[in-house]
C-alpha cells in the first residue's frame, strides 16, 4: 500500500499536477498511452486471446457475407425463374395477339365481302323495284290515256249518234241490242 500512496504523493511533485492541458510532445505521451491501453487489455482480456477474438470476428463476418451471398443467389435464382415464367407468358400472349390479329383481318375481310354482297343485293332489289315502279306507272299512264281516248271516242260517237239518229232509228238500235243480249243470254244458259 505504501507503493500506491507514494505514487499519489509523487504526482503532487509534478509541475503539471492539478491542471489539465495538452501535451504536444508525442514522444513523452505515447509510452504512457500505450501502457494504459496494454494495461486495460491485459486486465479486461484475461483468458481471452486477441487472435481468437479477431478470428471469431472474421469468421462471423465471413459467415454473414456467405449467408448474404447465398441469399442473393437464391433471390437471383427465383428472379431468373420468374423472368422465364414471364417470358413464356409473354410469348404465349404474343402468339395469341398474332392469332387475334390474323383472325381479325380475316373477319374484317369476311365482313367486307358480306357488306359488299349485301349492298349489291340491296342495290339490285332497289333497281328491280325502280323498274317495277316505272313499268307500273307506264301501265297506269297508258290505261289512263286509253280511258280518256275511249271516253272521248264514246262522247264523240254519242254526239254523232244523237245528231244522226232520229227516234225511229234509235228505237230499232235499242231493239237490236236487246235481241243480241237475249241471244247471248240463251247461249250462256
Amino acid at each position: 500500500m505504501k507503493n500506491v500512496t507514494d505514487s499519489f504523493v509523487s504526482l503532487g511533485h509534478w509541475p503539471s499536477a492539478g491542471s489539465f492541458g495538452f501535451n504536444t510532445d508525442i514522444l513523452a505521451t505515447n509510452p504512457i498511452n500505450l501502457s494504459v491501453v496494454l494495461g486495460v487489455l491485459i486486465f479486461f482480456g484475461k483468458g481471452v486471446c486477441a487472435s481468437c477474438l479477431l478470428s471469431d470476428l472474421l469468421d462471423n463476418r465471413k459467415q454473414r457475407i456467405l449467408n448474404t451471398i447465398r441469399n442473393s443467389e437464391e433471390l437471383r435464382g427465383g428472379a431468373i425463374e420468374q423472368l422465364e415464367k414471364v417470358r413464356a407468358r409473354l410469348r404465349k400472349v404474343e402468339m395469341e395477339a398474332e392469332q387475334f390479329r390474323v383472325n381479325g383481318y380475316s373477319e374484317i375481310e369476311q365482313e367486307k365481302l358480306n357488306l359488299i354482297n349485301s349492298t349489291s343485293k340491296t342495290l339490285e332489289q332497289l333497281e328491280n323495284y325502280k323498274n317495277e315502279t316505272i313499268h307500273f306507272e307506264q301501265q297506269r299512264t297508258i290505261n289512263q290515256v286509253r280511258q280518256r281516248i275511249f271516253q272521248q271516242a264514246l262522247q264523240g260517237a254519242l254526239g254523232i249518234l244523237n245528231s244522226c239518229l232520229n227516234n225511229e232509228l234509235h228505237l230499232r238500235t235499242i231493239s237490236a241490242n236487246i235481241g243480241m243480249f237475249g241471244a247471248m243470254k240463251e247461249i250462256t244458259d
